[in-house]
């Protein structure tokens, strides 16, 4: 499972001093990403920086998450990228975590709905160890009975403890209600009985046929320049298949829209999730939306919803509003909890404050504020080797330019109020919402009961 090795705390100083020297280096310009292309035409983004020899090394493979994963096995992606590093090559399991440790090295993987992901941080005096390692776990995977075991009931633990946590079967919920009939509706994290019919085969079936050098993208930064990378590249993903054969999935809008499900549960407080249609990164108005939602629920305390929710009538410890942005969907969500015989109420002001934004515009003070947050914030995001490798890698798989951030500020500050409440207008559904509620609500009658979990069992 993912592992962090927390003796680089010379990687946190080593990224605050690359922000300074780097961030704000060139003309007009966020960040000094460079494009390297190898021999064999794999592509990188680098931001090179040799202030303190420390790599950062982000990779994605396009299409390769758990939206693969079979119906009787969800949990395969999850489980493979648990087990990539349980032993590759003729390191067993015990020699390969060894070897990480005993080097400061820091290799994982995850998975997305959409993406698999993996990444390495290390000392560059520790390079080629890192990244002979990062090689054979891509290329020589082992997949032995004892370590798929041990990972298995690693996941099967998490399961079960997920069954504890009321906001996970919201969200869980949510998955089945508003993507219904899609791959998307399936348990990314996996299922009990589809961990249990994962074999070692299936992960090794999956590496072969979801990783290859055609649905790679690779984002490093640090003490490395383009040329040692141009023949990392190659070393390190040559051997990997020419072509993926990922799944094809179809797009999607938020499914039950206008409907109110809920899961009961004898809790204190309802757990209320509610989501509509909307737009991603590269919709050509998603600056407009990043300040509308900035105003509406994005930013916490100051927001409408806040004020509204929590801060004039108490009924919140807290709510917001986020842009859930996936490759073959694009939702615009609500997140919060209210005591049970307050949930009709604070639906009711979440609908009446989405028709005000819709029917009237933000007032000069919101969007100067909003504006104001959204350019200057982009520093804190930057603050480290990871946080710059893994925006890097975001953009890259999201098909964003290279330039994307020095961009960005003017087109935040081109937005007008006119702008904001025509996006709204447009955007906006109050009264097609899917809404999610766990718990025991008072004064809402909702139009389906769940009375099992979807996809756990």
């Amino acid at each position: 499972m993912t592992r962090h090795v927390y003796a680089l705390p010379l990687i946190l100083t080593a990224l605050f001093l690359l922000t300074i020297s780097q961030a704000w280096a060139g003309e007009g310009k966020v960040l000094d990403i460079k494009e390297v292309k190898s021999d064999a035409g794999l592509t990188a983004w680098l931001v090179e920086d040799h202030t303190l020899p420390v790599i950062a090394f982000k990779f994605a493979f396009k299409g390769a998450g758990s939206s693969n994963d079979p119906a009787d096995k969800q949990g395969l992606t999850q489980l493979l990228s648990n087990t990539l590093d349980e032993g590759a090559g003729e390191y067993d399991s015990q020699r390969f975590q060894k070897t990480l440790n005993d080097n400061n090295i820091s290799l994982s993987f995850s998975k997305g709905r959409d993406d698999f992901y993996g990444s390495v941080y290390t000392l560059s005096k520790h390079k080629d160890t890192a990244f002979t390692l990062l090689k054979l776990a891509l290329t020589a995977p082992r997949f032995d009975e004892d370590a798929v075991e041990r990972m298995r009931a690693a996941n099967l633990a998490r399961v079960r403890s997920d069954l504890s946590n009321p906001n996970w079967k919201a969200a869980r919920i949510m998955n089945d209600v508003a993507f219904e009939g899609h791959p998307y509706a399936l348990n990314s994290g996996g299922t009990i009985s589809g961990l249990n019919a994962v074999t070692p085969d299936d992960l090794r079936q999956a590496a072969k046929t979801l990783l290859a050098r055609d649905n790679l993208y690779v984002s490093v930064v640090g003490d490395i320049d383009a040329q040692h990378l141009k023949a990392l590249l190659d070393d390190v993903f040559g051997g990997l298949p020419e072509k993926a054969a990922v799944a094809t999935v179809p797009d999607l809008v938020v499914q039950n829209g206008g409907q109110t499900v809920l899961y009961k549960e004898d809790i204190p407080q309802t757990i209320i999730n509610m989501m509509q249609p909307g737009i991603g990164r590269e919709h050509p108005d998603y600056y407009k939306a990043m300040v509308m939602n900035f105003i509406l629920g994005g930013s916490g305390f100051g927001s409408r919803l806040t004020e509204e929710i929590r801060e004039k009538r108490g009924l919140t410890y807290g709510i917001s509003t986020y842009f859930y942005d996936l490759a073959h969907l694009k939702g615009y969500a609500v997140g919060t909890s209210t005591k049970n015989d307050s949930v009709a109420e604070l639906i009711a002001l979440t609908q009446k404050e989405w028709t005000r934004m819709r029917d009237e515009p933000v007032t000069a003070e919101e969007l100067k504020n909003a504006k104001s947050y959204l350019i200057g914030s982009l520093p804190l995001s930057l603050s480290s080797t990871s946080q710059i490798a893994g925006l890097m890698s975001s953009l890259q798989v999201d098909g964003m330019p290279i330039d994307y951030l020095d961009v960005r500020a003017d087109k935040i500050e081109a937005v007008t109020i006119e702008d904001v409440q025509k996006l709204a207008q447009s955007l906006l559904t109050p009264d097609q919402m899917t809404v999610i509620m766990v718990g025991n609500p008072e004064g809402v009658t909702p139009t389906k009961v769940v009375d099992t979990l979807p996809n756990v069992e």
